[in-house]
């Protein structure tokens, strides 16, 4: 990009006669108003392809308006950084625990739309305060001080909820649950739990879906026994041979592994478009079963942009 603009003159017969003039002359103060306006990664490619807009772009003045307003006043004391487009760039790697830790917040990269997760403890866990069926403890790979880890229960069900005004606006929303297996987990692979996401007092976007990776992994797989003459190798190796199948089902019903270790479950969607008071509300239920369940570790749930979603603006 060149910074210099050319401009056809209105006068003249011929409408031949032109003027330019040259951004760099507009105040950085100016630039970095306009620039502000924009998006991180409009932020970004601006300071590549124009010398007029790079010092603007990466000043501070650009990169705090990135920030919300409700953090920008604790993130600095929290977080050294040389500058603030440095500090946006580290949370966006590094979630800020907030609330008291019970909370995470986090951006995304390209955007700037915040992204949240909610603690176990910051949930609503049906006999979470109950040692025999769950338990509290500590993991180094979790972002939080304590993990639940499900112990035995017959009744699961998992609440969350989360004001609409913290989330940014015009942007589409997934909810998840955020947990991991523990050797020997059991109760989660013959019946669905129903999950939902939406505004309290509604009914939201229910679904159902498994919490058992491995049937996932069933599902996408025929499991079929190699057989020897009229025996099964199976019966006495113990060996089976996975077959693709294109009878798969709904991928979305199974539990994904995430970059940090742990799995995740989409509970649903919700679109923020601005207007919308009160809270969001997410859930995890099995309760229709009737069985025993137990051998899972929540860490949390997380709300995040889904940037797949065509949306209405890239500011947040």
């Amino acid at each position: 990009m060149n910074s210099e603009v050319s401009e056809m003159e209105c006068g003249g017969a011929e409408g031949n006669g032109c003027r330019t003039f040259d951004l760099s002359d507009l105040p950085q103060d100016c630039i970095a108003a306009i620039i502000s306006c924009t998006s991180p990664r409009d932020a970004c490619r601006l300071s590549l392809v124009s010398t007029a807009f790079k010092p603007a772009s990466e000043s501070d003045a650009v990169w705090e308006s990135f920030l919300p307003s409700e953090c920008r006043a604790s993130i600095p004391s929290l977080i050294c950084c040389p500058s603030k487009k440095q500090l946006y760039l580290s949370l966006c790697e590094n979630p800020l625990l907030i609330d008291g830790g019970r909370k995470s917040l986090q951006f995304e990269k390209g955007s700037g739309k915040k992204i949240y997760m909610l603690s176990a403890r910051d949930l609503s866990i049906v006999w979470g305060d109950t040692p025999s069926y769950w338990r509290w403890i500590s993991m180094p790979e979790s972002r939080f001080e304590e993990v639940a880890e499900l112990i035995n229960v017959c009744w699961f069900e998992i609440r969350g909820k989360i004001a609409i005004s913290m989330l940014s606006p015009m942007t589409h929303y997934k909810a998840y649950l955020v947990f991991k297996p523990t050797t020997g987990a059991y109760g989660f692979d013959f019946h669905p739990a129903e999950v939902s996401f939406g505004v309290v007092g509604t009914e939201g976007c229910k679904r159902n879906v498994y919490l058992s990776a491995d049937r996932g992994v069933r599902q996408r797989y025929h499991i079929v026994p190699r057989r020897i003459g009229l025996f099964g190798r199976s019966r006495f190796l113990g060996l089976q041979t996975p077959v693709p199948t294109t009878a798969a089902g709904n991928d979305d019903q199974y539990p994904k592994a995430r970059g940090d270790g742990w799995l995740e479950i989409e509970l649903g969607e919700f679109f923020n478009d601005g207007s919308a008071d009160g809270e969001l509300e997410m859930s995890v239920m099995e309760v229709r079963g009737g069985h025993w369940k137990g051998g899972l570790i929540v860490q949390g749930m997380e709300i995040r942009p889904d940037m797949k979603k065509k949306e209405s603006s890239s500011s947040s």
